[in-house]
């Protein structure tokens, strides 16, 4: 009888959100914790094996703000570089730790709206396919949340840039298992976003 599929959430926090002016992003008040913390209780809710959350500036002050398992933050040092080093330094550790995943879904932490039930979809989507690459989709591209099979971590290993994977998923078209997320794709990138975002919450 085949084993079951591993599969671990990495959440990527690291970005310095500049857009943001003097605000963290990460913390920007959401629901009953923040983004960042909200996108994480979503992450443990749900039928993924594991989830790790990958750090970078303002690490301290995160730290502060979300209540952390032990062993489940990943310190990006190249954080600067972008999400791509992001995604290279979760793998990397995955790896460096002997932790064997069969899969990894990629998530960022300013996506407040994707919630428990899409990640499960996508999660069980994976697992009845696991040759595919599960993408979410968007009006004219596939992108993250995404889930990656063992087989293309070390394409992940290798990235450090800050076009984060969609190259590897351009390059793989025919993989692609595309869901539509009705929606909760959208994404904090500024304050005006956020604000917008707060609007919803009414």
């Amino acid at each position: 009888m085949e084993s079951a599929k591993k599969i671990a959430i990495l959440i990527l926090a690291a970005g310095k959100s500049s857009r943001m002016g003097d605000e963290v992003k990460q913390i920007l008040p959401w629901k009953e914790s923040n983004l960042l913390g909200s996108t994480l209780n979503q992450a443990k809710a749900s039928i993924a094996d594991d989830t790790y959350v990958v750090l970078g500036a303002h690490e301290e002050i995160i730290k502060a703000e979300v209540n952390f398992e032990p062993n489940t933050t990943i310190r990006n040092l190249n954080w600067e570089n972008g999400l791509g080093s992001s995604i290279a330094a979760g793998v990397s550790y995955f790896i460096a730790n002997e932790l064997m995943f069969d899969a990894i879904l990629i998530l960022l932490a300013d996506q407040p709206l994707i919630d428990t039930h899409y990640l499960n979809k996508m999660i069980e989507n994976w697992k009845g396919n696991p040759s595919k690459i599960v993408t979410t989709q968007y009006e004219k591209r596939s992108g993250v949340p995404v889930i990656f099979g063992k087989e293309y971590f070390s394409e992940l290993q290798n990235l450090n840039h800050d076009f984060g994977a969609k190259e590897i998923i351009a390059s793989h078209k025919n993989a692609i298992l595309a869901l539509h997320p009705e929606g909760k794709e959208i994404d904090i990138d500024d304050y005006q976003a956020y604000q917008e975002l707060l609007k919803l919450k009414r």
